[in-house]
This record gives C-alpha cells, structure tokens and sequence, in this order.
C-alpha cells in the first residue's frame, strides 16, 4: 500500500482500493436505504397498521441477530473481499425479487396476505445478508488505509454512509411520486450493479496469518470477552443499543408523512433524509475542524440532546419543524456513531475485528430493527405520538445513566 504524501482528507481518495471501496460502499447503502423507504411505505399502504410496519424490523433482526456470531467467525478466517462481493450479489438478488413482487403485476393479483409474506421473507433475507455485509466492510477500513490515517478513513466510511442514507430515501420518495414504482426498481437494480462491479476493483484481503485454530464457540467467546474487559467499548455499544431502541421513530414515519403532517410519498423521502442530512452537514463540518478531546463527554451530551430532537419531532405538527428536528437529531446522532466507530477501529485488533464488529453489528440491529419493533408495539398501545415521546424521554434517560455508570466512557479521549 503506498503512502499519501500529506494528511489532507481527500488525499485518502487517491488510494485506489479506498476509491474503489467508497464507491461500492456508496451505491449500495444507497439502494438499501431507497428499499427501506419503499418496503415500509408498500407495507403502510397495503395494512394501513404502524405495527406491520415495525414487524419489518423484527423481520429483519431476527436472521441477522442469529447469523451474526457465525459471521464474525467467518469474517476473520476468509478474504474480506470475496465476502463482500457476495454480500452485495446477496442483496442485489433480492433487490430484484422485491421489484417483480411489487410490479403492477404482483401487486394487482397477488392476494394481500400473500404479498406481505413476501415483503417479510425478502426483508428477513435481507437480514441474512447484512449479517456479513456490515461488519465485512467494518474490518476492510483498517487494511485499505495507512495506519495513521485510520480516523480519517473512518470519517469517511461513515460520511459516505450518510450520503446514502440521505440520497436513497429521497431518491426513492420522488421517484416512486413521480414516476413509477417499477422504474425506481431498475434504476436500483442498476446502482446495486454498480456497486457489484465496482467492488471487483478490491485487492483480496485473506485473513491474517496469526488467526489461532480453534472452534466457533471459542473464538465468538474470546470476542465477547474482549468486548467486555474493553470498558469504553462496551460502554459505547450499549448506550448507542438503548438510545436507539427507545429514541428511533423513524419507524413510524409513514404514519406521521401520511396522517400527521399530509406529506405523502415525497415527504416521507424527506423526513427519511433528514438525520442523514444532519450527520452529512457534521462530517464536512468536522473534516473542516475535527474533533478533538473530550470526546466520550461530547457523545453522552449528543445522545440526550438526539432525545431532545426526539420529542420535538413527536410533537410537532409541522412539516418543516418536524423535518428541522430530524435534522439536527442526525447531527447529534452523528458524534454518537463517530466516537463509537473510532473506538471501535482503534481498540480492536486486527485479528479480531471481524468478531468485534458483528457484535457492533448486534448492537445496531437491535437497536434499529427491535426499536422499529417496540416503536410499533408502543404506537398501538400508547398512540403515536405519545410512544414517540416516550421513546425520546427514555433516551435521555439513558445518557443520564451512562454518564453516572460509566465514568471510563465519559472520560474516553483520543
């Protein structure tokens, strides 16, 4: 790997795999996210129920939460290129089955119960797939840049991640108002293709020679144990898995788009936009100026302020506040993922960042799809608005909490 010659940004991009990789990276996140935003809107129109919608979530954790152990392990003992292309193959192939079911074929003579049931297995093999796809591309970032560029690298793993998720549920609001819903699928289908091809461009990354032989049950428990004895990365993943569990409405967004705030398709591209819009706005910010010291009691006060942003979204009942409150909930919610992913990267060795990062992994999951899950579960016992109060309430409880349990991560610096 050759060496940049100074420590601007951009300079990363001149690394050829990096390229290769943000690319790929970025096309793909962006069609998950533009099939995120059309699989719940399908589903809100077809039941009319916030709690199908949370279903999805649980759909989709259940496969991942069970096949992310075995992933880790798979991980650091195969090439991380070669599990990535099959990852994005995975995906791309089930881009293509969501496009016929929701054809104006399917979805005129397919009798009702049975498209769900589709939705819901394409969803749950959606959770297969990303049980190898995030943590894969979690371990490249380390083996495609310079060492002492790493927290650069990382900004920019997350910063493309961010310009995706901003772009696919945008993206997929306006095209499936203004056109059609088969002509978002291939254009989807093209971009995944992109990304598929792109990803050729990787060198093969074996896994390291100093792997241990031992059985899967060892090796998933020496990554539990490191998590553990690893305060300030234990400390990380859980606050993030409890404010997210509690403060993430974006499950009911089509409920708000559609009878809250009368924004219909298009508005819910933009309400879905919105968070990752803010972190876009914090990562050019802290590529200008970076972050520096301080950095566990800066995540402690951005995960209160993101429940702050919370209950403002859940009572507001305008478009442009409620879009306003989301915004800045991405910027808070964006210090929160770069410390935590920082950390991450720079505690975990080499040898075991497969296994690390599928318990991160773990930890998104549940926070994001069995958060989706309790949102719906609360909107039908509570109401709407007041599970996503509750929801915004509980998050800033939590930051409280962590920052009186855990003084190791509110003192964390680097």
């Amino acid at each position: 790997m050759s060496r940049i010659p100074s420590h601007h940004a951009f300079d990363l991009l001149r690394i050829p795999e990096f390229r290769s990789y943000i690319i790929a990276r970025f096309f793909f996140i962006l069609v998950l996210n533009m099939q995120a935003t059309l699989i719940s809107w399908t589903v809100y129109e077809i039941t009319k129920d916030p709690l199908s919608i949370g279903l999805i979530g649980l759909v989709e954790f259940v496969p991942a939460f069970v096949m992310a152990f075995y992933a880790g392990y798979i991980i650091d003992r195969k090439d991380k290129r070669k599990l990535l292309i099959m990852s994005i193959a995975a995906n791309l192939l089930l881009t293509a089955a969501f496009a016929v079911l929701t054809s104006d074929i399917g979805m005129r003579n397919l009798p009702k119960g049975l498209l769900l049931t589709g939705i819901y297995s394409i969803a749950f093999g959606t959770g297969i797939a990303r049980a190898f796809s995030g943590p894969t591309s979690f371990s490249l970032v380390s083996q495609l840049v310079p060492p002492e560029r790493l927290p650069s690298g990382i900004t920019w793993h997350s910063g493309t991640w961010q310009v995706a998720a901003v772009s696919g549920p945008a993206l997929a609001g306006l095209l499936y108002g203004k056109t059609s819903l088969t002509f978002t699928f291939i254009l989807m289908i093209a971009f995944m293709t992109i990304s598929f091809a792109v990803s050729f461009f990787i060198n093969p990354k074996p896994a390291l020679s100093t792997q241990r032989e031992e059985t899967i049950l060892q090796s998933i428990m020496e990554g539990f144990r490191f998590v553990w004895k690893t305060k300030e990365v234990f400390g990380a993943l859980s606050l993030d898995l409890l404010a997210v569990f509690f403060g993430g409405a974006t499950a009911l967004l089509p409920y708000f788009s559609d009878e809250i705030l009368k924004s219909g398709p298009e508005g819910l591209g933009m309400l879905r936009s919105a968070p990752a819009l803010g972190a876009i706005t914090l990562m050019l910010w802290l590529a200008i100026r970076p972050m520096k010291g301080l950095q566990g009691r800066k995540m402690l006060f951005s995960v209160a302020g993101f429940g702050i942003c919370i209950i403002i979204f859940g009572i507001s009942r305008n478009f442009w506040l409620s879009a306003a409150a989301l915004f800045f909930s991405g910027i808070l919610d964006g210090i929160s993922i770069l410390v935590r992913s920082t950390i991450l990267q720079m505690k975990t060795p080499d040898e075991m960042r497969g296994r690390v990062a599928s318990l991160n992994s773990i930890f998104i999951m549940s926070s994001n799809e069995l958060g989706a899950f309790e949102s719906g579960v609360a909107a039908r016992l509570m109401g709407v608005v007041p599970a996503v109060i509750f929801g915004g309430c509980m998050t800033i409880i939590v930051s409280i909490g962590t920052w009186v349990k855990a003084p190791t991560l509110r003192k964390m610096e680097y």
